[in-house]
């Protein structure tokens, strides 16, 4: 009984002590946004006074409602280029029978495990040589690089798991492949596609080092390289408040789209584990 209870204890404080390292530094963030003036300096754990003024500055100056709508539109259009490649992908890799399927398999996750800084310069040259630098284009390009293989990967594996007695079904009755992938497959397949989709939202939403690359103008640019570039150049006072409440309004939308859909995700993480 008495070994029970340590237990319990036990795990209830690690989780705590989980919960607590992962939640803080966004709670600091939040509490840091809405100080103002010195106060930014004092160090405390708890509201004591509340200022919008770090947000108003942050939405009514410059152009960073321009660059999250920048950041927006690239994320939405990398998610829906990644499923719609790799739900099609994924059909013809786990369904389709020809010689080297595994192989190319594995050199399309191969393609992700290369380091940003490793292709950079390659890249570079070759966004040049398509004439979309400093355009959303470039940067929907670059992201599709890394998010379609692992999206690939994923759905090819959820897809294998699927009774093949579905697709013979489709095909008696006269269904073509896209017939079969748009209607039969597909509707099996929400929580898989909403759990990569998301994962390949979260990755081109903060990304930073190809958005620095690839644009040169702050209309351009996406939030990650809008706030790492709120203090400017030259500037001795790095405007703190600015910076953090510009982090809390890019992360909502996050966290906003985990809670909607933290069921599909769970289900899309977990399907395929157990087996009956």
């Amino acid at each position: 009984m008495i070994a029970g209870l340590i237990k319990r204890a036990a795990f209830y404080t690690l989780v705590g002590v989980i919960v607590v390292a992962a939640v803080f530094p966004f709670y600091y963030a939040i509490l840091t946004s809405l100080k103002s003036g010195t106060a930014l300096f004092d160090v405390g754990y708890w509201p004591t006074s509340v200022s919008l003024v770090n947000y108003v500055t942050v939405l009514s100056t410059g152009t960073f409602l321009r660059n999250i709508g920048n950041s927006l539109l690239i994320a939405l259009a990398v998610v829906i280029l990644s499923l719609l490649l790799g739900v099609t992908a994924a059909y013809a890799l786990s369904r389709v029978n020809f010689r080297g399927r595994s192989l190319l398999l594995l050199t399309i996750l191969s393609v992700s495990m290369f380091p940003q800084i490793a292709v950079l310069a390659g890249l570079f040259e070759l966004i040049r040589a398509l004439g979309v630098y400093n355009t959303p284009f470039a940067l929907i390009f670059a992201y599709m690089i890394f998010t379609l293989p692992f999206t690939v990967w994923v759905l090819t594996a959820f897809m294998r798991d699927l009774p093949v007695e579905i697709e013979e079904a489709a095909i008696i009755d006269g269904a073509t492949p896209w017939i079969i992938v748009s209607k039969v497959f597909v509707p099996l397949m929400w929580p898989a596609m909403v759990t990569t989709g998301l994962l390949a939202f979260i990755a081109a939403w903060n990304e930073f080092l190809f958005a620095l690359t690839f644009t040169a103008s702050s209309s351009q640019r996406t939030v990650p390289v809008a706030i790492a570039l709120l203090g400017g150049a030259g500037q001795f006072e790095i405007p703190w408040g600015n910076i953090m409440a510009a982090s809390v309004i890019v992360t909502v939308p996050l966290l906003v789209l985990v809670l909607v859909f933290q069921r599909k995700i769970v289900a899309g993480l977990t399907l395929g584990g157990v087996k009956g």
